[in-house]
């Protein structure tokens, strides 16, 4: 039984990627952000998941797609990673708005760091501190739970992890409240759940840290529709073994997902396992992609 609404029209520009077309004018970077327009009922939303690691980039790009930031409704910020958040602040200036929802999870201003084979910081950046962005326009939800963003598009909170083999996919640490040194399970990893009538559910991910079947079978029990549309995002199999790598395409099959646009941090391999099993309904994402359901 459907528990969300049905939207009438989802559309997905890709307007930042690691990669991007031969003699593209696009810009591509380390990082990744989807424009998402929402409509229903003659309702429209505009929202950015994720705002790369370039905010130069990022304007460029939408400038050339004609995209203008004060259309931007919210901005979903998948998890910490400074891929995904660095130069929020230019972003949110660029809006130039009051109260613009920000939506993640608490745990978004954390500590997180790699410390082989050196010492680095690789979530928020010092620039984009909570009260820094707050004073130019921020409005932040930090929720652990799902989160409606208009009716038929939703954030899906916290992920429960199901599989035996999906893991984080990078030996990330942080520190607890006992001020010891701890794996960083990633638990503000978030993603994007559309479902759109007469398609199903298009799922939008940036990292997929908690993993993508995971993500998935969240995203099926959460909307309660079996029918899964697409997946759009990052997958971060790019240092996973080829057994993970194997399983995870089995499972994507058996959930029966008609089609996966996967970049970033998904990885070559990965890439080519999933063209073996989806064949055309799998593409590689790139900077300038633009997808619309239905």
């Amino acid at each position: 039984m459907n528990t969300m609404d049905m939207l009438d029209n989802l559309s997905v520009r890709v307007v930042a990627e690691d990669s991007v077309m031969y003699e593209s004018p696009f810009w591509g970077q380390h990082g990744i952000s989807l424009y998402v327009t929402a409509s229903k009922d003659g309702f429209v939303r505009h929202i950015l998941i994720d705002v790369g690691q370039s905010h130069e980039a990022l304007l460029h790009n939408m400038r050339l797609m004609g995209i203008d930031p004060a259309s931007i409704d919210a901005i979903v910020l998948t998890h910490c990673h400074y891929d995904h958040t660095q130069g929020l602040a230019e972003v949110l200036r660029a809006i130039g708005k009051t109260d613009i929802p920000v939506i993640a999870h608490p745990d978004l201003f954390r500590l997180n760091f790699i410390d082989k084979p050196y010492l680095r910081h690789v979530g928020i950046t010092s620039d984009d501190a909570k009260s820094n962005l707050e004073k130019i326009g921020a409005a932040f939800f930090l929720t652990a739970d799902p989160l409606q963003l208009m009716p038929g598009l939703a954030t899906t909170g916290y992920i429960q992890r199901q599989t035996d083999f999906e893991e984080v996919g990078i030996p990330l640490k942080t520190i607890d409240t006992q001020n010891h040194l701890v794996q960083d399970p990633m638990n503000d990893d978030i993603s994007v759940i559309g479902a759109v009538k007469g398609k199903g559910i298009v799922i939008l991910s940036g990292c997929s840290h908690a993993g993508i079947v995971n993500i998935t079978k969240h995203a099926i029990a959460m909307s309660g529709i079996s029918e899964v549309t697409s997946i759009i995002g990052g997958l971060h199999l790019v240092e996973a073994p080829m057994e993970r790598i194997a399983k995870t395409v089995d499972a994507l099959d058996s959930l029966v997902v008609g089609s996966i646009y996967a970049g970033h941090c998904t990885g070559f391999n990965a890439q080519v396992e999933l063209r073996k099993k989806f064949g055309t309904r799998f593409m590689p994402l790139q900077t300038g992609n633009y997808f619309e359901y239905p």
